[in-house]
């Protein structure tokens, strides 16, 4: 199959297949006779592994040790549940994060700025040297 019918069983589209070609987790394929790259079922499973893989919050690279793994065939007991666990951990993370960041947000927004002669107490708040409390993981570095 060419690349345009990969893009649509897979789900995705051309130009994210060639982003993953250039990235290696999709082995360039063999080509036809006059040039087209010519992919077949392995590769519409490997494009939704791909895909499904990176919306549990996978990177590309953690992806592309995963399949060198099970590519081997001798997977060590455990090795993918483990990097599952890891993930599941950063994502928690992340949450909590995104909860106290909901939280700093809110308690802003209720200062509410009503007086117009009067600064507004969410721009001093942020301007202030304690400011709001920000979780660190979104403070910018």
């Amino acid at each position: 199959m060419n690349i345009a019918e990969l893009a649509e069983r897979a789900g995705v589209k051309v130009s994210t297949l060639r982003f993953y070609e250039r990235r290696g987790v999709l082995p360039e394929p063999p080509r036809t006779t006059s040039g087209y790259r010519d992919f077949d079922e392995s590769d519409v499973v490997r494009v939704r592994y791909l895909r499904r893989g990176q919306q549990l919050g996978f990177t590309l690279a953690e992806l592309g040790e995963l399949t060198a793994l099970s590519g081997t065939r001798v997977v060590v007991a455990g090795e993918v549940a483990a990097r599952g666990r890891d993930k599941l951990a950063e994502i928690d993370a992340r949450i909590a994060d995104l909860v106290q960041l909901r939280g700093a947000l809110a308690g802003l927004l209720a200062l509410q700025c009503t007086d117009p002669d009067e600064p507004c107490p969410i721009m001093h708040s942020l301007g202030s040297e304690a400011g709001p409390e920000v979780p660190a993981a979104q403070r910018p570095a």
